[in-house]
């Protein structure tokens, strides 16, 4: 059994997190989904405005078909490291330094890394400038 595992925030979901489960679930036969610990979305980004929990988070996710498993992380680059898989779905905008850190782990570890592009016109960013315009 192939696992793939993907890591985001997930918080203001969207059509375009949907498409990115669907295309990594597609690698494999296992789709574990890994959201961010609240307290670590606001460690990186102070000013975050959180829509949802991280339990409501989990529970949203979860109830989703495609995915198989849902899990938390705090830092990518050591989080990556206590889940079990095989293939890592990752967005080709999670390139700072500790996804760069996780990347080269994943690969030394002989995991495949598969960077997936974003779902054309849509992004949290361009969500939350909405809301606040409205």
């Amino acid at each position: 059994m192939t696992k793939v595992v993907t890591f985001g925030v997930f918080d203001y979901f969207h059509y375009g997190h949907l498409k990115l489960f669907e295309r990594a679930k597609a690698m494999g036969d296992y789709l574990i989904v890994a959201i961010q610990a609240e307290e670590y979305i606001l460690k990186y980004k102070p000013d975050a405005q959180i829509l949802y929990s991280q339990e409501q988070r989990m529970e949203l996710i979860n109830a989703l078909e495609v995915v198989d498993e849902v899990a938390v992380y705090t830092d990518i680059d050591k989080s990556i490291k206590e889940i079990d898989f095989d293939v890592w779905a990752k967005g080709e905008d999670q390139n700072h330094a500790g996804f760069q850190a996780a990347e080269k782990w994943a690969l030394e570890q002989g995991k495949t890394v598969k960077v997936l592009p974003r779902t054309p016109n849509i992004s949290t960013t361009k969500i939350r400038q909405q809301l606040i315009k409205d």
